[in-house]
């Protein structure tokens, strides 16, 4: 077989030792914790007006404050930057 089956297979291997409680090679990314409701709360919007500037669901603006799932991908960015400086998105939006 060829070098990229075996780097494949060794990484599975690792990959299933990992899983079960094995002491491995293997590096976990975790994302850190992200508080959506304290983020809203400090723009002073309520979850409608917060959904409304930011082009976020109302369903899943409450998913994400109430725990049931957690916002990933752009999301995490879009709410990242909304932490630190939530007017340049409500003006980038209304361009």
């Amino acid at each position: 077989m060829g070098k990229a089956f075996t780097e494949i297979s060794a990484g599975l291997s690792d990959a299933i030792d990992h899983a079960k409680g094995k002491s491995t090679k293997v590096v976990e990314h975790k994302p850190e914790p992200i508080d959506v409701k304290a983020i809203r709360e400090t723009t002073g919007m309520t979850q409608q007006k917060f959904c409304a500037a930011f082009g976020i669901s109302l369903g899943t603006l409450r998913h994400w404050e109430q725990g049931l799932r957690v916002p990933r991908g752009p999301a995490r960015v879009l709410l990242k930057v909304v932490k630190h400086n939530p007017k340049a998105i409500i003006d980038a939006m209304h361009e």
